[in-house]
């Protein structure tokens, strides 16, 4: 299977609502690896690697966890994977 790489740009009211800690909880169900972590700019990155498949529901799983009403946009670029990441973390 092909992997890919998925960051997510978060903005809106995604800082201080437990939107990181949901995330982690989430990446628990799907096969991905990966970091997520608060920007200066008030906006959450999610950088992750996995199938696409797994990669797309993870993304539509983090909507579905109740954080979807905290995110105003959603800035999505794919990549190829650098396999540098060994479970999925939060950068603090």
């Amino acid at each position: 299977m092909t992997r890919s790489r998925l960051q997510v740009l978060y903005s809106g009211r995604v800082q201080g609502v437990g939107f990181r800690v949901t995330a982690k909880k989430t990446a628990l169900g799907y096969e991905v690896t990966g970091t997520i972590r608060n920007l200066l700019d008030g906006r959450v990155e999610l950088v992750c690697e996995g199938t696409r498949e797994e990669l797309e529901g993870f993304r539509v799983g983090i909507q579905e966890s109740g954080v979807q009403r905290f995110i105003r946009h959603e800035e999505i670029s794919w990549g190829t994977p650098t396999n540098e990441f060994r479970g999925f973390e939060i950068i603090r």
